[in-house]
């Protein structure tokens, strides 16, 4: 039988000599904390965000998706963006068979079926024009969405001045991880939820009835 002693404590006779366990250091404490990593799908459909210059033309038009410049801009801590490239075209330009393409990619990113590795939420870029068209129609052929499936889009494209694209874009991923699950138009500092939502010319935003 040993006698115990720690530094600073009394000597207790009779008390068996055992070892102490190390707690464990800061570092180890820290590697132990593995960040959760938000998955975020995100589908682009082209629109006036993500308009560009044609010098050729002197006229603003979806040739390629900008989204990844856009993204380059952000700070998303713990956050995984998977850009899918649907289309690049002008709302106004979209057709039926368009809109079916568009909700097929959200239920094959994870909308309504939860699997290993799936999306926690789904935006989709899409223009101003006939983005509320869009959402009433994902809302009404979206069997119970697991995630919020949240459209944005921009009244300036990207690469123009006082543009609200980024503005936008980062409220849309910010949304993501608030919002329950639904189908949602987020701009200009508001969330709104479909159906109901429509484009206010006047006002240049969004707004509900």
């Amino acid at each position: 039988m040993g006698i115990l002693f720690v530094p600073g404590v009394p000597v207790v006779p009779g008390v068996p000599d055992v070892p102490f366990a190390s707690s464990p250091s800061p570092k180890s404490r820290q590697e132990d904390r593995v960040p959760l990593v938000r998955k975020i799908t995100l589908i682009t459909t082209g629109g006036t965000i993500e308009k560009t210059y044609d010098e050729h033309t002197g006229e603003l038009a979806n040739r390629r998706s900008l989204v990844r410049r856009m993204l380059s801009e952000l700070r998303l801590e713990d956050t995984e963006v998977n850009v899918f490239e649907l289309m690049s075209k002008d709302s106004l330009q979209m057709t039926e068979a368009d809109r079916i393409r568009i909700l097929e990619a959200v239920r094959a990113t994870g909308a309504c079926e939860e699997e290993e590795g799936t999306t926690g939420g789904i935006v989709v870029l899409h223009g101003t024009d006939t983005l509320a068209l869009t959402g009433q129609y994902l809302y009404d052929h979206l069997d119970g969405p697991r995630v919020p499936v949240v459209l944005t889009g921009a009244m300036r494209p990207f690469e123009m001045k006082q543009s609200d694209a980024l503005q936008n874009l980062t409220e849309a991923v910010f949304a993501i991880g608030v919002l329950p699950p639904g189908v949602y138009c987020v701009a200009h500092g508001r969330a709104l939820p479909f159906p109901g939502v429509r484009k206010d010319p006047e006002r240049g935003t969004f707004v509900k009835g």
